[in-house]
């Protein structure tokens, strides 16, 4: 299927593992500026499966900005400027919950942050008049529909579950930090998932975490976590994410924007 000329594009903000994104067809390559500085890279524009995207390397190209560092306002404005109205966070993360180990892929449904010191809103200095957001449920639900349609149309083992908790980094967490994070009912860890879901969300976005699982949490497993393991995870795993990707990109595209965004 043939996109239609005025398409929104679909934005696809890569992680570790994807600062590149195999089967899309690049159209242009556009360095921009955002009232809030860079974007970690230039916008990468093309089309997969013939639908319009716009990607972006969250941690740049080499990937060499750390979690804390990223500038997430930047990032999400230069989408939002460039007409995307729904994205996908492609996301490592660590496996809490026993059915994510490695290799698996999660559409995470809810949010802790455990982040500090992030620039984590639009909404500072000189307003007119101080914004609340609903943000009850971060995640976009008919985005997340489709990703796991597209799941089971492959026949791809995907949760459709998660609390993703989210930590500061860039180290990893303690054992301690992970058995707390269980017990306030977190399912898989990343550095990345805030501030940027709540930055789609004040910019009226469609949002939804695509999250791959690239090693156990730390104290889940009896051995120390490696970037051995890592690389292993993201190599089997990545296959799938792609292939998700693909395959979702039609109904992403036929999304209507949200009111507060179009």
């Amino acid at each position: 299927m043939k996109a239609q000329p005025d398409s929104r594009p679909v934005g696809i903000i890569g992680g570790t593992g994807l600062t590149t994104l195999s089967g899309l067809e690049i159209t242009g390559e556009q360095a921009v500026s955002t009232p809030w500085g860079e974007p970690s890279a230039p916008l990468v524009e093309g089309s997969l499966g013939d639908l319009p995207v716009v990607f972006l390397a969250r941690h740049g190209n080499p990937h060499r900005i750390p979690p804390h560092q990223v500038n997430y306002r930047a990032n999400l404005q230069a989408l939002f400027d460039a007409g995307v109205r729904t994205v996908v966070g492609v996301n490592a993360v660590g496996g809490i919950h026993s059915d994510m180990g490695p290799a698996h892929v999660v559409v995470p449904d809810q949010l802790i942050d455990y982040t500090w010191g992030r620039a984590s809103t639009f909404f500072e200095g000189e307003l007119d008049a101080v914004t609340h957001i609903d943000f009850t449920f971060p995640y976009d639900q008919d985005a997340r529909k489709v990703l796991l349609d597209a799941a089971a149309g492959q026949g791809i083992q995907c949760s459709d579950f998660g609390v993703y908790g989210a930590t500061q980094g860039p180290r990893l967490e303690t054992a301690a930090e992970i058995r707390r994070m269980e017990r306030d009912g977190c399912d898989i860890v990343g550095m990345t998932g805030m501030p940027e879901a709540v930055l789609a969300a004040e910019l009226g976005m469609r949002y939804v975490c695509l999250g791959l699982v690239v090693n156990w949490a730390a104290g889940k497993s009896d051995h120390t976590i490696t970037m051995e393991e890592i690389k292993a995870a993201i190599d089997t795993g990545m296959s799938d994410v792609k292939l998700m990707l693909e395959q979702s990109m039609a109904g992403l595209g036929a999304l209507t924007p949200l009111p507060q965004s179009s």
